[in-house]
């Protein structure tokens, strides 16, 4: 639990001005969301808890043609990356 409570306010509460606490509600389900569905997990190897774990690419033909998009959120204090289809 300790560090759940760490990483929002790493990651996100010590580069973010809250305004109120609809504010504060507002970016911690963001996170929560950012957290289960697409931040990595080195205890996951690399998976998020709630997303499978990609399949692994060699070959570097197909690693040379890959379109990674952003997106932000929160104004850009989390970024998010995936494959274009």
């Amino acid at each position: 639990m300790e560090r759940w409570v760490l990483s929002p306010r790493r990651e996100l509460l010590d580069r973010t001005l809250i305004w109120n606490a609809h504010h504060l509600r507002h970016a911690l389900s963001e996170y929560e969301r950012f957290y289960n569905e697409h931040r990595t997990h080195r205890s996951l190897q690399a998976a998020a808890p709630l997303r499978a774990l990609p399949e692994t690419i060699t070959d570097p033909r197909e690693i040379a043609r890959l379109d990674i998009r952003r997106h932000d959120r929160l104004g850009g204090v989390i970024h998010e990356y995936q494959h274009a289809a």
